[in-house]
């Protein structure tokens, strides 16, 4: 069973029908017990920074995340459920984050006017390192985004795929050991974006 992680973010619904989709197994759900019992778990969403902090601590689900990744659980984050991963995020004004990974989330300051915020739409990601969530997906394939910040990690090794938006060359798939987390949307990436919710729904939460 994956559990599908609500802290009262949108687009959960969205990766449950992909999971369906899959015939996989999963269940939306805020409930620490379920969450900690299940062999998997998705953080997903849609929103801002500082609200998804307020609302991880207003339900308690904090340490459960620090948790389930301390135990090896394979976890996957995707778009704000990426950036709350990292030390630190520019939303809301400066918003202190989970510290999973290292690193800031950045605003997109764009130099030209054509490139307009939020990134809305589909780029192609560069595979900067293997991964098996990345298993039958081609390097340069297209994924969606949606997004006004970006991931910026301290530590270069954490990045598996990079994109171009507004001059920034930014991490696009990041991950360490048993965490991996995607900057675009994977539930409404089409073919490319099932088989990599396919190939979360079997990974062992190692890098090989």
């Amino acid at each position: 069973m994956i559990a599908i992680i609500d802290y009262r973010a949108g687009n959960l619904t969205s990766v449950k029908l992909a999971f369906d989709a899959l015939g996989t197994e999963s269940v939306v759900t805020s409930d620490p017990a379920v969450i900690r019992s299940c062999a998997r778990v998705v953080f997903p969403g849609v929103g801002a920074a500082g609200s998804a902090m307020r609302n991880l601590a207003d339900l308690n689900l904090i340490t459960v995340l620090r948790e389930v990744i301390a135990a090896g659980t394979p976890f996957l984050g995707i778009c704000v459920g990426t950036q709350v991963l990292f030390d630190f995020s520019e939303e809301d004004g400066g918003t202190d984050a989970l510290g999973l990974l290292p690193g800031r989330v950045r605003l997109f300051k764009p130099a030209d006017s054509r490139d307009k915020v939020p990134h809305m739409g589909w780029n192609q990601v560069r595979i900067v390192r293997p991964h098996p969530l990345l298993a039958g997906v081609a390097d340069n394939t297209d994924f969606y985004f949606v997004h006004s910040y970006y991931p910026d990690p301290s530590d270069p090794a954490v990045t598996i795929g990079v994109t171009d938006y507004a001059g920034v060359a930014f991490a696009a798939m990041v991950g360490r050991g048993n965490l991996v987390a995607t900057q675009f949307h994977v539930e409404k990436s089409g073919r490319p974006g099932l088989r990599m919710l396919k190939n979360f729904s079997t990974w062992n939460g190692t890098d090989r």
